[in-house]
């Protein structure tokens, strides 16, 4: 069960790395050859991640029931307060992360400050497997692999909660909450705007890009539809700093 600890823990060290890789790529401005830009260096960073923590739990898991079947002894007892230590620090790193993604209103900082809590719980399993241990003498010395499976199922959580958004995010998949509807409702409510047809969002990195159908009194010229589509994209825009683009269809609205 210890090695499972510092085996989450440096897990916990190099996806951090691979997320901050993958952030850097993604906050890049379009370039000639990337004209949408680069956010989706963030999913797959994150898939990335998520592939490694996945195979660790698997390898991790297959070695906890090996030595559930050998001789082993109980680990020493020095590594219990190796562990509270770690709880109180990851704790800590989760207080302070919650905190500070209310300051920034960050959605992905509040959703990934989580993180710091779920690391906790394989290092209170460790603890508690390795106490059975020690406490229990030779007939519970595989209390601590026991653990370590629980911990297993812990780690391979993450790793799907990691995958999910960004498998959903490499496909395009509609964003949740109010995001669309606002648009929508901003959109409607130019002037010059009779009818949103269509509203599509999609996220992209850091960013979201958004395709509107804006219907419009048909009789108007082309130049004022123009301009009634440069009016819905500031709009969109000033609205939420999130929307990077907003790619709006003008068409003759049925009156």
């Amino acid at each position: 069960m210890w090695t499972a600890d510092r085996i989450e823990s440096s897990l916990d060290v190099g996806g951090s790395s691979v997320i901050w890789a993958g952030l850097t790529v993604a906050a890049r401005p379009p370039d000639r050859t990337h004209p949408y830009g680069h956010g989706k260096a963030e999913p797959i960073a994150a898939i990335i991640v998520a592939v490694g923590v996945l195979a660790a739990a698997v390898g991790l898991a297959i070695q906890s029931v090996r030595e559930i079947f050998l001789p082993h002894h109980a680990p020493a007892p020095w590594t219990l307060a190796v562990l509270v230590v770690a709880v109180v620090i990851k704790e800590t790193l989760y207080r302070y992360a919650i905190r500070f993604g209310r300051e920034i209103t960050s959605p992905a900082g509040k959703t990934d400050v989580w993180h710091h809590r779920m690391e906790a719980m394989p290092s209170i399993a460790a603890f508690i497997g390795i106490s059975v241990a020690l406490i229990g003498g030779e007939q519970w010395q595989t209390a601590d692999d026991w653990a370590a499976l629980v911990a297993c199922a812990v780690i391979a959580a993450n790793g799907v909660r990691l995958a999910l958004p960004a498998f959903h995010e490499i496909m395009d998949s509609a964003p949740g909450g109010k995001i669309v509807r606002s648009i929508y409702n901003i959109a409607s409510s130019v002037p010059g705007v009779v009818e949103v047809e269509k509203c599509y969002a999609r996220k992209m990195g850091l960013d979201y890009y958004v395709d509107l159908h804006v219907g419009v009194d048909g009789q108007i010229s082309v130049n004022e539809g123009h301009e009634i589509a440069h009016r819905v994209k500031a709009a969109i825009q000033q609205s939420d700093s999130r929307v990077a683009d907003v790619l709006v269809h003008i068409e003759p609205a049925q009156l």
